[in-house]
């Protein structure tokens, strides 16, 4: 009923209280009314037997004698009451306020039956006669035991009335004032008792809303002053819990942000309830879309619905590597339950194994792409080896021939064994790069003018396009000018007679600086650990064509080591000039990427950091770069 605990302590005292006063003061009024009433019958015997003692025997025997009536009137003038003189058989002798001849018998009347019986008697009523309540004291005439009459005195009630209704008056008042008082101290004790508990209550509202800092001063030695002491006790160790939680959740949740693997934890509905960086990134959806949402909504795998769900029924943790039909990913999954002091929830850990499966694959590939490399020669020098034992060798002009056949097989294994070689040696970073402040121009030159000849007998028009306000690039100008020299040689080769091939250079700006996944269809992007940092300015060098283009899912594998697309099969070489142009360009800091079409041409970048201002016009390597 009443919200507050002031008003559940007050208003049930003042009630009592009030309630008490209010009997008291009845109780008072009621037992004052009857003591009054009681002396005063008392009071009206004694004056009745006064009276029937100075009746004499002679004049009670004198029956009708007007000498009664008027000794009732003289008697009522002495007293101040009224004066009834009766017979021994009812009747009326004299009457000090009426006519006693009017009057009816009053043998049967309550106080003559008393005083007949007890010898004196008190009677209540309301009196037709004087038209209010009267009490009536009789009190019989006897003279030696004989009955002669009864002496009647009677006094209106009104009086009696009054002085009880002014000392109820009086006691009301009184018990008002006490009333007053008392709920006036009842308010002030009720506030003293209150104060420290709505302390207490916004000292815990402060602490629900994470403020441990406000402490409450005992006042009193009582049960609040106890329960304040043992409030500050409980928030100083409610404090150390909560830090200490928020530190431990502080640490898990740093562990699941920076862990490789991803964690989501659902309900028993499979609705999400905690989803880490990871698990989101592998999934390949943001925070806000997989919040609240089902498992089965961010899954995008029927594969790892139908685990959760076998989880969910058998209640036995299972494991199994699926794969993702939309994005091609291969994931090892775990669903299992949580149990214990969390119920009703499952653990999904997510291990991505993409990376893992396309580097097996690109073992394979190595594998068999080395070996049919070496295959072809090591079969031709076999051929050779077994022709010449076979009698060739006395022929001289084709012992020649096969020798000089020999030699040329001989010069293409060994040149895959250097470019592995070199490969192994850029890849561990043993070839040092003696990296300086470099024109660009000097880098782009000198390969274009080396492959101008084989351009010019293939049809295709080399050219470039290199602004002389370019900034100087901190680079090892043999190594990029090996790297141009990859990229153009490729053009030259993948370019009809009649093409053109152009090797430009540009700053970088803002949209060279997208991930591959970021760009369209038919872009791949090399990059490595040692990439360039973002706020760097640096230089795009690029080698364009008018060739067949690349096919769209040879792209993304292009710098792959022995990788080669279908028209490239049919071209000599060993499939490793883009993948040590990819480590060298790395090994610098810069990135390597291509844009391309099939039947539009190719495009390939790749980027140098701009040399410090401090280096721009010296001319002496810096501290080789491993």
């Amino acid at each position: 009923m009443f919200k507050s605990i002031w008003w559940r302590i007050t208003v049930p005292f003042i009630t009592i209280l009030l309630a008490a006063t209010l009997g008291l003061t009845l109780y008072v009024s009621a037992s004052v009314r009857r003591a009054r009433l009681a002396d005063l019958g008392q009071h009206l015997v004694d004056e009745a037997t006064l009276i029937a003692s100075s009746l004499s025997v002679t004049m009670v025997r004198q029956e009708g004698s007007p000498s009664l009536d008027e000794q009732a009137h003289q008697l009522a003038e002495l007293i101040g009451q009224r004066v009834t003189i009766i017979a021994a058989d009812g009747t009326v002798l004299g009457e000090s306020h009426t006519d006693y001849v009017e009057m009816q018998n009053h043998l049967f009347r309550s106080e003559i039956q008393q005083a007949l019986s007890k010898g004196s008697g008190i009677a209540s009523r309301y009196s037709q006669t004087l038209q209010m309540d009267v009490m009536y004291a009789a009190v019989a005439v006897k003279d030696e035991g004989e009955l002669f009459g009864f002496a009647r005195v009677a006094l209106p009630l009104n009086e009696i009335e009054a002085n009880v209704s002014r000392l109820n008056r009086t006691l009301l008042v009184s018990g008002g004032l006490i009333a007053l008082v008392a709920v006036v101290a009842t308010t002030y004790v009720s506030s003293r008792t209150i104060r420290p508990v709505r302390r207490l209550t916004d000292a815990v509202e402060r602490m629900a809303a994470g403020d441990f800092t406000g402490r409450l001063l005992p006042t009193t030695n009582d049960e609040i002053g106890t329960l304040t002491r043992s409030f500050n006790h409980m928030q100083d160790q409610l404090e150390d819990k909560v830090t200490n939680l928020a530190l431990e959740q502080a640490r898990l949740s740093a562990i699941l942000e920076h862990m490789a693997d991803g964690v989501v934890i659902t309900d028993a509905q499979g609705d999400v309830v905690m989803i880490n960086a990871a698990a989101l990134r592998i999934l390949r959806c943001d925070g806000e879309q997989a919040a609240g949402r089902r498992f089965s909504q961010i899954a995008h795998s029927h594969q790892l619905i139908d685990l959760w769900n076998r989880c969910n029924d058998s209640q036995v943790e299972q494991a199994e590597t699926v794969e993702s039909p939309l994005y091609g990913d291969f994931l090892h999954a775990v669903v299992t339950p949580l149990r214990g002091s969390v119920p009703s929830r499952y653990m999904v850990m997510l291990q991505d194994l993409t990376r893992i499966r396309r580097l097996e694959t690109i073992r394979r590939d190595f594998v068999t792409n080395i070996s049919h490399e070496l295959r072809t020669p090591l079969a031709s020098l076999s051929l050779v080896v077994e022709t010449l034992q076979d009698g060739a060798i006395d022929d001289p002009t084709a012992a020649r021939r096969f020798l000089s056949h020999m030699e040329t097989e001989l010069a293409s294994v060994t040149q895959l064994v250097e470019e592995l070689l070199e490969l192994s040696r850029i890849e561990s970073g043993r070839v040092p790069l003696e990296t300086k402040s470099t024109r660009v121009a000097k880098l782009v030159q000198k390969p274009v003018t080396r492959l101008q000849p084989q351009a010019e007998r293939a049809g295709v028009s080399l050219s470039m396009a290199i602004p002389d306000d370019l900034p100087r690039v901190l680079a090892d100008a043999k190594r990029i000018q090996q790297v141009v020299t990859n990229l153009v040689h490729n053009a030259i080769k993948f370019t009809p007679s009649g093409g053109a091939i152009t090797v430009f250079a540009r700053r970088g700006g803002p949209s060279d600086r997208l991930y591959s996944s970021d760009r369209s269809q038919g872009v791949s992007e090399g990059r490595g650990s040692g990439s360039v940092t973002r706020e760097v300015p640096e230089i795009i060098i690029g080698v364009t064509d008018t060739g067949v283009g690349i096919a769209s899912e040879d792209v993304p594998r292009i710098f792959e080591r022995f990788y080669k697309t279908d028209r490239a099969r049919a071209q000599d070489g060993t499939g490793l000039g883009l993948a040590i142009a990819k480590h060298i360009v790395q090994g610098h800091g810069g990135r390597i990427w291509v844009e391309s079409l099939e039947g539009a041409g190719s495009t390939f970048y790749f980027s140098l950091p701009v040399a410090p201002e401090a280096q721009a016009d010296s001319d002496q390597p810096n501290r080789p770069v491993m």
